[in-house]
Formats: structure tokens, C-alpha cells, sequence
């Protein structure tokens, strides 16, 4: 598929088929997505990915699928064969910067400018979400609502103390669905998304 198409077929899809997906599907989409970028090579980024149906109930649970279920008609996140929880850390960027070759003239860690923990785990799911278009298949994008659900969720997945999960990707075959009603607002002009030489 052309790079081209998979950007502008990518959607957010609130409904699955059970139909699986093969293993080796499963490797090559995460043989895409190891390749994200991530601030000195740091590689902060961490995956998830579950596919047994009562942990996804109970991460579905965590997400607040039923709230999900009254608009959309499905319990979309549970029904998806594959559920891809992305995490980041950003203690390993502030180990990574200071280390000798990232440290200022001070010997000090860099003042971060943003934190790029949240931008590299950004760049590590917009490659998930495309590469899973390539595929042939379909993803949404979730959060996990509130500090205990956050909590709950690493609980139950055992993940490190120093990660932090930033949402659920459900992935699997589309089916129809309802798009979200967000979209009626239309997409912004180019006039006011883009700015040459200066805003």
C-alpha cells in the first residue's frame, strides 16, 4: 500500500469482527513500530500486547467501555483480538541525558523543553496505527480515565513502577461501526494549520 493511502485510510474504528490475527502479523506491525524515534536513542518506549479474552475484559474495564458502549453500540475494546497498551519511562530519558555524552558543560542533565517521553511513546503509536493499516486491519485509540484506573491497569499488567501506560490500542478486522461525532466539526483549513516562515 502507498504511504499516502495508509495516512488518509487510517480512522479511529469503534467496532471489531473476532476474526484473529496471525502471529507473524502481530511481528511485523511491532518490527515497524521498534523503529519509532526516541530523544538520544533512548528507547523509552514499551508495548503490552494481550490478547486473552478475560484480561481484555478486564482492561476494557479499566478503560470504562461501557460509557464507550452507550455511544458507539459495541464493546469495542474488548472485542478486539489484540489490545496494545503503549508505556513510557521517563526516568530512562533522565538516566540516558546524564550519561557523558549528553550531560551540558555543567555535567549536568539537559533542562528539559518538553517532555520527550510522551513525544517519542506519540511517534511509537502513530506508527502502530499505520502500520496496522498496511496490514489490512483496523485501530482505535483509548485513554484510561483517572489516577486509580492508571493504577489498576499497571497492577494488572505488571508493569514496571517507572512506566507509564498513556492508553489502549484495540486492533483487529473493522466492522461497521458508528464514527465518532467529533468528526462533524470538520476538518481545520490549511490556512490555519500551517504556517510558512512564520505563524
Amino acid at each position: 500500500m502507498e504511504f499516502s493511502e495508509v495516512v488518509r485510510k487510517r480512522r479511529m474504528v469503534r467496532h471489531f469482527t473476532s476474526d484473529p490475527i496471525p502471529a507473524n502479523v502481530i511481528t511485523r506491525i511491532f518490527d515497524l513500530v521498534q523503529r519509532a524515534p526516541s530523544a538520544g536513542f533512548t528507547q523509552g518506549q514499551s508495548f503490552v500486547v494481550v490478547t486473552r479474552p478475560e484480561l481484555k475484559r478486564e482492561i476494557a474495564r479499566f478503560c470504562t467501555e461501557e460509557e464507550y458502549a452507550e455511544t458507539f453500540q459495541h464493546p469495542f475494546i474488548s472485542e478486539a483480538p489484540v489490545l496494545a497498551i503503549p508505556c513510557t519511562s521517563e526516568s530512562a530519558y533522565h538516566q540516558r541525558y546524564q550519561e557523558a555524552d549528553k550531560i551540558d558543560e555543567e555535567g549536568q542533565e539537559i533542562e528539559w523543553p518538553v517532555p520527550f517521553w510522551f513525544m517519542d511513546i506519540g511517534c511509537s503509536v502513530m506508527i502502530l496505527l499505520q502500520a496496522v493499516v498496511n496490514e489490512g486491519l483496523a485501530a482505535a485509540f483509548v485513554g484510561i480515565p483517572g489516577k486509580e484506573n492508571n493504577a489498576g491497569l499497571k497492577q494488572l499488567l505488571n508493569i514496571p513502577a517507572d512506566c507509564t501506560p498513556v492508553g489502549v490500542i484495540p486492533i483487529g478486522h473493522a466492522a461497521t461501526d458508528i464514527p465518532s461525532p467529533s468528526l462533524k466539526r470538520g476538518r481545520k483549513s490549511q490556512v490555519e494549520f500551517l504556517h510558512f516562515e512564520k505563524w
